[in-house]
């Protein structure tokens, strides 16, 4: 379900207990705080137990049902030749000491039944798990590995290609266990019959038990910064309609923020990190997370995978697609995961700045507040002089632990510095 989910709640079983299932057909759906996905069954078989209810939330890494693959009874087939079974996935029981590893914790098939990888499905077969436990594999480096496969499995021969070729094993990623306060919560006075209770949903739950989260593992600071994006409005207002009917894709100020964002990156990849224990991880790809509202006041955020490598208009296309995708309840779950920095237009609300929460594992986010216009002291050849320009406010969060001031201000700058010099001339 993707690397920053740890949980996920049951909502409904397409398959009860006694109904037979193939490889690959739908047998439950679950929801996170992002998204409702189908989980597909791991091979052929009976089911036997369910072990899980709708409603319940499962932690990452609980086996949820048992399907008997020796219950197929192979048939005869048209020339009176029994049927070939394939044989089924079955589960490796958890041992003891591959589960509570710090450094480097082996791979076993109890740790990908929601975990979903690149273009793999996470499901492995009992054969790379046992390569996997014998080479003493990371769950991050098993992940990693391009499955040929169908539906992009991971097999024996993508394993042993990756041994051949391994430089160093990837280590395993600590939990982060936030220490119980002892503070008792003051009572909350109700009025019966003129107060009202709403029970939060399942997804602003979550997302309450995420920034929670956020505010106590990273240090949050924030800086801002105002910027003159004038020439960029005159551009996008002249350029839209044009870009519309070339492209048929909608041109708003999203992409353009990502362009910059996705260049200041490049000039000060320390931003584009997570924090693992005591060590930083500088990510290669620059994969920007945009904050969306949901019909439902919810937030989600879509990501733009490699943002530094697409042009306006790739940037386009793929906002485009990702807000409409929002709106519509059908985002897939690998366009919601693996955000290395994210953006959050709070203008799009009329807010003339904001102080964001940190997505974690990112150490930093970015806001940007409504444009508005107003008079300016600029200098001109004719020396100062007051005019009408289209002003706004960027607010910059960061993680203080691995991001000092000198690196979030030039960040911010750069971004800011981007915006400014925005090619009034530059073509669709």
């Amino acid at each position: 379900m993707g690397e920053s989910i740890s949980e996920a709640t049951i909502l409904n079983w397409l398959k009860n207990v006694g109904d037979s299932v193939e490889e690959d057909e739908t047998i439950l759906e679950v929801a996170t705080d992002k998204v409702d996905s189908e989980v597909p069954s791991p091979c052929n078989g009976v089911i036997s137990e369910l072990l899980f209810q709708p409603n319940d939330v499962v932690e990452v890494g609980k086996v949820i049902a048992i399907i008997d693959g020796d219950a197929n009874q192979s048939s005869e087939d048209e020339n009176g030749k029994k049927g070939k079974q394939e044989s089924t996935i079955t589960e490796t029981p958890i041992k003891p000491e591959l589960s509570v590893r710090a450094e480097s914790r082996t791979a076993n098939s109890s740790d990908f039944k929601f975990k979903n990888s690149g273009d793999n499905d996470g499901f492995l077969s009992p054969l790379v798990i046992s390569i996997s436990q014998k080479e003493n594999l990371t769950i991050e480096e098993v992940q990693s590995i391009a499955g040929t496969g169908d539906g992009g499995r991971i097999r024996k021969s993508d394993v042993m290609l990756y041994l051949k070729n391994r430089k160093y094993p990837l280590p395993s990623r600590p939990q982060s266990v936030a220490p119980k306060s002892s503070y008792n919560a003051p009572p909350i006075s109700y009025v019966e019959g003129k107060d009202r209770i709403v029970e939060m949903d399942r997804m602003r739950t979550m997302i309450a038990d995420h920034m929670v989260y956020s505010k106590h593992t990273s240090p949050h600071v924030t800086s801002y910064i105002e910027v003159d994006v004038t020439n960029l409005v005159d551009w996008r207002n002249k350029a839209k309609h044009e870009f519309l009917e070339k492209y048929g894709e909608k041109l708003t100020f999203t992409p353009i923020f990502v362009e910059a964002v996705a260049k200041a990156i490049q000039e000060y990849p320390m931003i584009n990190v997570s924090v693992d224990g005591k060590k930083i991880v500088v990510h290669k790809d620059v994969n920007v997370g945009m904050a969306t509202a949901l019909p439902s006041g919810n937030l989600i955020v879509p990501v733009v995978r490699n943002a530094n490598e697409k042009n306006l208009l790739g940037l386009a296309k793929n906002v485009n697609h990702l807000a409409h995708s929002a709106r519509n309840n059908a985002l897939k779950p690998d366009e919601i995961g693996g955000s290395t920095f994210t953006i959050s237009n709070v203008g799009t609300f009329g807010s003339l700045m904001g102080t964001p929460i940190i997505n974690q594992p990112e150490v930093a986010i970015l806001a940007l507040g409504i444009i508005k216009k107003r008079p300016e002291v600029i200098t001109t050849e004719k020396g100062d002089e007051i005019a009408i320009r289209s002003m706004m406010y960027l607010s910059l969060s960061f993680d203080h632990r691995v991001v000092d001031g000198f690196l979030g201000g030039s960040f911010l700058r750069k971004v800011g510095d981007e915006l400014e010099a925005f090619d009034s001339n530059r073509e669709t």
